[in-house]
């Protein structure tokens, strides 16, 4: 593991294209955007009125206008490690504040670990876990703190690349991962299960993505060559849409 800023919290740096691309229209528009409006479709039953979202791994603070806009909440919590990242959402979270369409959300930045939320208990009713468990060393005591900072039935939207994609030779050469602790969809799904959350079938999305399928970018498929068959694949992106047990 390496560690880059002065602190005992594990992790590993991500490389400066790694830094850049979450910048980019693709990561904005085919990633992020797409994944929300999924986990948003898998949500069972109404929200809270102007619900509180914690924004777990928010990373430059892209996700802030798209989540403000998609659920209306009274307020959003973005945390991150990276501070270069923090200073990069803090100027997202200003422009929301200036935007009409999402100047009626709150948004506050906070500089923490995922596996130390510096929030109090039962304070969220969504966690918003796009994208960030893979980076993280700690990932069992990552969820027990989503788990603690969600109310009674809150939920944890969860959007995550699986090892098929995390180990394949592309994404091993242009990005940086704890590579030991990279989990299957359904080891990602069973580490939520059993750290105190519950769903249905009918809650989980498992993605077919051009930018997922790193051996291609399915362009096989695209061009008429290659179909991959039901049940035979191996699942690049997992979505769930979770609910706190009591």
């Amino acid at each position: 593991m390496q560690n880059t800023e002065t602190s005992s919290v594990p992790f590993v740096s991500e490389t400066r294209f790694g830094v850049w691309f979450l910048r980019t229209h693709t990561w904005e528009h085919h990633v992020l955007r797409v994944a929300i409006n999924d986990l948003k479709r898998l949500i069972d039953g109404p929200l809270p009125v102007r619900p509180t979202i914690v924004d777990v791994g928010c990373g430059q603070g892209i996700s802030f206008r798209l989540l403000a806009k998609a659920f209306e909440p009274r307020s959003i919590v973005g945390i991150d490690f990276h501070e270069p990242s923090l200073a990069l959402a803090t100027q997202a979270a200003r422009a929301c504040g200036q935007h009409p369409d999402t100047s009626t959300t709150h948004i506050e930045v906070l500089h923490g670990d995922c596996a130390n939320l510096p929030l109090g208990d039962a304070c969220a009713d969504i966690v918003f876990c796009h994208q960030t468990l893979h980076h993280l060393v700690e990932q069992e005591r990552a969820l027990a703190e989503f788990r603690r900072v969600l109310k009674p039935g809150g939920v944890l939207l969860f959007a995550e690349s699986t090892d098929a994609y995390i180990k394949s030779w592309v994404i091993r050469l242009l990005f940086r991962h704890p590579m030991d602790v990279q989990k299957s969809a359904d080891g990602y799904l069973d580490m939520i299960r059993n750290r105190g959350f519950s769903f249905e079938p009918r809650n989980v999305s498992l993605p077919y993505l051009w930018w997922s399928r790193a051996k291609d970018f399915g362009l096989l498929e695209r061009i008429g060559l290659y179909t991959p068959k039901p049940g035979k694949r191996r699942e690049t992106l997992v979505n769930v849409a979770a609910v706190k047990t009591l």
